[in-house]
């Protein structure tokens, strides 16, 4: 792929078919095979065998493209595995809105993860955390024994801590790996690193181990992206671009302080966030764990990942910060043949570029939301979309769901009873 002609700017991309889709994609990428991947779910039942217990079939979501996005000076075509109508193209328009003002700029930490070793029954809490100091290259060391290539490729346990936890069946101690682990999303590694080394932490302490698992708060592996849009380019008709601004700015700062609204607020963030951590083969509930639990833990109450504000120029600028603990390495991403057609399509090379990524569709994905919110509604455009999974749900087929969703927009009456008797009215001519 030549990335000096390569855009993810494709204006009218919405108003090809499929496999006019398709056909662009391979022609843009050079990679004939990655779209025709996405036909069926690349996924047969013989494959999901080996994957999951039990299997009696797959179950297959919409994949869609998310245009415009320009994150760190590079063009990204953005897979998106999602059931909820208006998210893709919400993702694209925001893009756009930020290419603007120069794109999305990401920054991602270290792929540090976290494996937590429970002990409890420590006679002495204070002398076990001294001998655990006093022997952290000891255990560091039998940590790294565990995963000879996680180390040889730059990665392996680097650090641990130790806290005293007081809960209401007394105190344990609980000691934290700190784990670099590459461009793997890093459970197996870390889970093995805690089980394999727990004996030894007993002896050490004169405790009982019993949990030894990763953490899904993976607060050393966050992942950043800024944006900035331009006042003038918010402007919509009823509104100034003075007004959207300072609307999403009041609607961040609810989100901010109010954890009724930060639930909905960050729910629209995952809406992106997920979505493509889905279509790559990662661990969504991971995500969303480490997400919620983050939103949580950094202020000490519930709050946006998000925020948006006006700059001394009065246009709006936003950023999102969040744990994203995603791979290229293992699991689904290696197993999936759809996965690794997204993972192709999408064109990074490092889990940390993927990680950053993410952040922008998450922010992307807020920006679209809260600017319907602070201007027309969100229904307006989501229900406008809604429409045709009504119209389907109502029995039309082909051309007639198009058609039944434009009537039903018209006459802002988008329910399902509405929609069959449109749909009757067609059928008798």
């Amino acid at each position: 792929m030549d990335s000096e002609e390569f855009t993810s700017r494709i204006p009218g991309f919405y108003n090809l078919s499929i496999a006019e889709r398709q056909a662009h994609l391979a022609r843009t990428l050079g990679q004939s095979g990655v779209a025709n991947t996405f036909d069926t779910g690349g996924l047969d039942p013989a494959h999901a065998d080996k994957m999951i217990e039990n299997v009696v079939g797959v179950f297959a979501l919409p994949l869609g493209i998310a245009l415009n996005f320009l994150i760190n000076d590079r063009d990204y075509l953005i897979p998106m595995a999602i059931e909820e109508p208006s998210v893709v193209a919400g993702a694209s328009y925001a893009a756009r809105l930020v290419r603007d003002g120069g794109g999305f700029h990401a920054e991602t930490d270290e792929p540090m993860m976290i494996a937590q070793v429970q002990v409890v029954d420590v006679p002495d809490m204070e002398e076990a955390i001294g001998r655990l100091y006093e022997h952290k290259a000891e255990l560091l060391a039998l940590a790294n024994q565990q995963d000879a290539l996680l180390v040889k490729l730059g990665g392996g346990a680097r650090d641990i801590e130790m806290r005293r936890l007081d809960t209401r069946l007394g105190a344990m101690l609980i000691v934290h790996y700190l784990v670099d682990v590459r461009d793997a999303m890093g459970a197996n590694a870390v889970n093995t690193m805690a089980e394999q080394t727990a004996p030894l932490i007993e002896k050490l302490t004169g405790g009982r181990v019993y949990l030894r698992i990763l953490s899904n708060l993976a607060d050393h592996r966050l992942a950043r992206a800024t944006a900035r849009v331009p006042k003038d380019s918010l402007a919509i008709e009823g509104y100034s671009g003075e007004a959207v601004v300072r609307g999403i700015a009041l609607a961040s700062a609810f989100a901010e302080a109010d954890p009724y609204r930060a639930a909905t607020h960050n729910k629209g963030v995952m809406n992106g966030i997920d979505a493509v951590v889905i279509a790559t083969g990662n661990d969504w509930r991971a995500v969303e764990a480490g997400a919620h639990s983050y939103a949580a833990h950094k202020t000490g109450t519930y709050t946006a990942l998000t925020r948006w504000d006006a700059d001394a120029n009065g246009d709006l600028v936003g950023s999102i910060e969040l744990p994203l603990a995603v791979g290229l390495v293992g699991g689904a991403t290696k197993v999936h043949p759809a996965a690794q057609a997204a993972v192709k399509l999408l064109n990074v090379q490092t889990a940390r570029e993927l990680a950053g990524v993410i952040a922008s569709v998450g922010l992307a994905q807020n920006l679209a939301a809260i600017r319907a919110l602070a201007t027309e509604g969100i229904q307006k455009g989501h229900m406008a979309l809604h429409a045709r999974q009504v119209a389907a749900a109502a029995g039309a087929s082909g051309e007639e769901i198009d058609d039944i969703a434009a009537k039903l927009v018209a006459e802002r009456n988008i329910k399902i009873d509405r929609a069959e008797e449109l749909l009757k009215e067609s059928e008798n001519g």
